[in-house]
């Protein structure tokens, strides 16, 4: 007897509807056909002992199984509970009428218990589009698959469950989640708060306008001085993310396993690899690719510590990303499109000893083995960067002050102000949403200055011997400093602060 089964194969950010056919005859044997990996292959001997320890049993006839479409490779041991449920139906162990109205995923244990699969989201999103009544699948993987409306999602433990529910209609508990609920949920209770941090009054004012326009930042200063405890709170300060942004991280996250038992990311990715990762570990890849750790950081940040210690291969890679915000990757037989629209944040010492050219500092290093290791960066990569900052220690004074400074909370409705401005200036656009995503057409429209204004940033290029790639930049960011104080003009005041976040394009900034 014949059965067909629905599952589902996730590639990029986006499912593909896999038909499991399953054929019981007579005669004896076991073929698994359709392109599976060796965890679809080993299935049977999960399914078996699953099955077994539920009382029922693998028949002793002709099993064959083909996965349509068979030209697509499948991976994974999320179809476990598809094959079993198939087998059961073809061989007329349960009664399964209604089979093909349910989208069915998950992994077995040998008890039949069920283990999470990966890309849940995309599989419920595919699953509504393709009019599916209802999606089974582990309970661990509910509340995310539960995000899609206009979809019954049942979130089960075990393979028992599913049999009855089809075999005896012993019905199961739907999993409803009330999105606006969960999204709405912790979004003004950030776990790191920039009232944390004593002092630094400067270098907050750099993340504030960092996060109002979208910038990315470089800290430069000495071990201790805060640059990982400031990084680590810019999160908190950027504005909420919307339904669609949400969803879309989520969707990402999923793919690779990451969402928790929260359904919707409310709250913005930070993400922080280590120096040593690879270059496919960052922009993501692999045979069958998987999102890297800058797709993993969409609509949020990636924070890349200690900048110069990374492989100089892996950081040229980031820059197609940081212009296109998306990272596609082409393999013979298909390519994949990840997003990766996100804020950059690094930090690095001055020097291989850690400090700057100060005869009082613990290590000290000379003005040549300062440029020697600030060089392990890039041009084109710094290019990326509007703004770079010196970060110096806090004094006593300020670390043992009582006083409380200045609340996440309090700086991200500023922040949200500018935001509101550019999105409003940018309603015709649909790639450019915030400043720091500007082209050239955009920079000479949006940002026009005043004869003094331009004075100042032309005696400041000169006497600074400021490079040709700082000028766009600094027009950026005095827009967006224009911004934050409700200005619809950039004025002198917006260009001078603007110049003086260009810290490694200053000639002799080494002293």
């Amino acid at each position: 007897m014949l059965k067909k089964i629905y599952g589902s194969a996730v590639f990029g950010v986006d499912a593909t509807t896999i038909t499991v056919e399953v054929n019981v005859d007579s005669g004896i044997g076991y073929h698994l056909v359709g392109l599976p990996d060796n965890a679809i292959k080993e299935s049977n001997y999960r399914i078996a002992a699953a099955l077994q320890n539920n009382g029922y049993k693998i028949p002793g006839k002709k099993i064959t199984i083909n996965m349509a479409p068979a030209d697509l490779r499948k991976e994974g041991s999320a179809y476990d509970l598809s094959l079993a449920i198939g087998i059961l139906a073809a061989s007329k162990q349960i009664k399964a009428d209604n089979l093909e109205q349910y989208l069915i995923m998950g992994e077995l244990s040998l008890d039949g218990s069920l283990q999470p699969i990966k890309g849940a989201l995309p599989i419920a999103v595919k699953a509504r589009q393709e009019g599916f009544k209802g999606f089974i699948l582990p309970i661990q993987n509910a509340k995310e698959a539960a995000i899609v409306d206009n979809l019954e999602v049942y979130g089960v433990e075990n393979i028992k469950q599913v049999i009855d529910y089809f075999d005896k209609n012993a019905p199961l508990e739907q999993t409803i989640l009330n999105i606006r609920e969960e999204f709405n949920k912790n979004l003004d209770f950030p776990e790191f708060d920039f009232s944390d941090v004593k002092g630094q009054e400067g270098i907050k004012r750099c993340m504030e306008i960092a996060a109002a326009g979208g910038h990315n930042i470089i800290l430069i200063g000495p071990p201790g001085a805060g640059k990982t405890m400031l990084a680590k709170r810019l999160p908190s300060i950027l504005p909420p993310m919307t339904l669609h942004e949400a969803l879309e991280t989520t969707k990402i996250h999923s793919v690779v396993g990451k969402v928790k038992d929260t359904g919707l990311m409310a709250q913005r990715p930070f993400r922080s690899p280590h120096h040593t990762i690879s270059n496919v570990a960052l922009v993501g890849g692999g045979s069958y690719p998987q999102p890297g750790e800058i797709s993993l950081s969409h609509n949020g940040v990636l924070f890349l510590d200690e900048l110069p210690e990374f492989k100089r291969e892996v950081l040229e890679v980031m820059r197609q990303p940081l212009e296109d915000r998306e990272v596609t990757i082409s393999r013979a037989k298909f390519t994949v499109t990840y997003p990766s629209s996100f804020m950059l944040v690094a930090s690095m010492n001055p020097s291989p000893g850690g400090y700057f050219n100060d005869p009082n500092a613990p290590v000290t290093s000379s003005p040549a083995e300062m440029q020697r290791y600030l060089s392990k960066i890039s041009g084109p990569l710094l290019d990326r960067i509007d703004i770079h900052i010196e970060v110096t220690p806090v004094p006593f004074e300020k670390l043992s002050e009582e006083r409380k400074s200045e609340t996440s909370i309090e700086i991200r409705q500023r922040v949200i102000k500018a935001r509101d401005i550019q999105t409003e200036r940018f309603k015709d656009s649909e790639a450019v949403h915030y400043n720091a995503q500007m082209n050239t057409k955009q920079i000479r429209k949006y940002c026009q200055l005043d004869e003094a204004s331009k004075a100042l940033l032309k005696t400041a290029m000169e006497r600074l011997n400021l490079s040709a790639r700082a000028y766009d930049r600094i027009l950026k960011v005095s827009r967006t400093i224009a911004d934050l104080e409700g200005s619809a003009e950039i004025q002198g005041a917006h260009i001078s602060e603007a110049i003086q976040y260009r810290s490694l394009d200053r000639d002799g900034w080494l002293g």
